[in-house]
């Protein structure tokens, strides 16, 4: 029974088979939205999420949304 737990766990953590939008399209989004750099960024929740770097040098959360790409969350990392 664990390993079955175990196993619905890392499948949710994965893109989506219905995900249009790639990790790397992901991070192409984020870095024209004033991220300079990208410290982390996986699927979790149904959505990429991870944290990174503006130009003001504060470290931001982020979410992006799989299937049109837009950015659904952008906060200071506190």
């Amino acid at each position: 029974m664990a390993g079955a737990l175990a196993s619905t766990a890392a499948w949710a953590d994965q893109p989506g088979a219905d995900w249009k939008v790639t990790k790397d399209q992901a991070e192409a989004t984020l870095k024209g939205a004033g991220y300079t750099q990208i410290t982390k960024i996986e699927a979790d929740d149904g959505h990429w999420e991870g944290e990174g770097m503006k130009a003001d040098g504060k470290q931001y959360e982020f979410q992006v949304d799989p299937h049109d790409g837009k950015i659904i969350k952008d906060e200071l990392d506190h």
